[in-house]
């Protein structure tokens, strides 16, 4: 049993959550995920490790409540236990392996929609401690949404908050806030583009135009978490490959985004009729 040892309503969909899990928190690395099921009963849901304390044996988890699995992880309480969290799974983002000189050396613009903040961080965290400069472009629907503001602040070097109806910071599109960046002269090495895969792929047409390095996130199509289910197969640069096991990071412009939209709305109908009959179980 993994204790969850504080709970965070980050937003009424959105839930931040450190759990006790010394051997995972040990070895976890940004860009991983892991698994949690709620309960003995509960389906395997990944989670991307948002952050980890190794002194304190911690993972930091945040959940969107947007299914059934999902809304059952969130309603869990400070003090109560998860049933499973496995892990760390997944690569680890492909900068960790650079020496500490050459990421010093490096300029990062991280673009992260909505709950791609969570993963966005440990990242940002990882390689504004080497040194390395790291500006954010975070974006969300409305102000109410937005995520992680105060924590991301702290780890890079410039942080811009876009909203599509202008509540908070830039009023348009990450893209936008993207090209207008660079046209001020701003200059970066590597992007990292993690959220709705929407997003990613329009960053991607955004970035091509400037010949910038990206590596997209492909965390949201992993169900199992393990390869087995195929979910999350998706082409990269003509050939199958699983998200869960051999990302999720993959180069940007090697992704078929169209096939992994596709891929994506194949669950959605099942998600929705999960959902509902949670609800009915539950009296609702």
């Amino acid at each position: 049993m993994y204790k969850i040892v504080r709970k965070e309503v980050l937003n009424p969909v959105i839930t931040l959550m450190e759990v006790e899990a010394p051997r995972l928190a040990a070895s976890a690395q940004s860009g991983q995920f892991l698994i949690v099921r709620s309960d003995e009963d509960g389906e395997r849901v990944p989670l991307t490790v948002c952050d980890y304390n190794r002194e304190k044996g911690t993972v930091t988890i945040v959940t969107q409540a947007i299914g059934a699995s999902s809304k059952e992880i969130c309603a869990k309480e400070e003090g109560e236990h998860f049933a499973d969290v496995v892990g760390p799974l997944g690569q680890p983002s492909e900068f960790i392996a650079l020496p500490d000189e050459e990421l010093a050396k490096m300029s990062f613009v991280f673009i992260a929609g909505g709950l791609g903040t969570a993963p966005v961080y440990p990242q940002a965290k990882y390689f504004h401690e080497k040194g390395a400069k790291v500006d954010v472009i975070l974006g969300a629907k409305s102000a109410d949404l937005v995520i992680l503001e105060k924590e991301m602040q702290q780890v890079c070097d410039n942080l811009y908050i876009c909203t599509d109806d202008g509540s908070k910071g830039f009023k348009g599109l990450v893209t936008q806030k993207l090209e207008e960046l660079i046209a001020e002269g701003k200059e970066y090495t590597q992007a990292v583009a993690i959220g709705p895969m929407i997003m990613m792929k329009f960053v991607t047409l955004t970035a091509k135009k400037f010949n910038l390095p990206l590596v997209v996130s492909l965390n949201t199509l992993m169900v199992d978490g393990t390869g087995m289910c195929g979910a999350c197969r998706v082409t990269v640069a003509g050939k199958v490959r699983f998200a869960c096991v051999e990302g999720p990071e993959f180069n940007a412009y090697d992704v078929d985004f169209d096939e992994a939209m596709r891929r994506q709305a194949m669950y959605r109908n099942i998600e929705i009729e999960a959902d509902h009959k949670c609800k009915i179980g539950r009296g609702k």
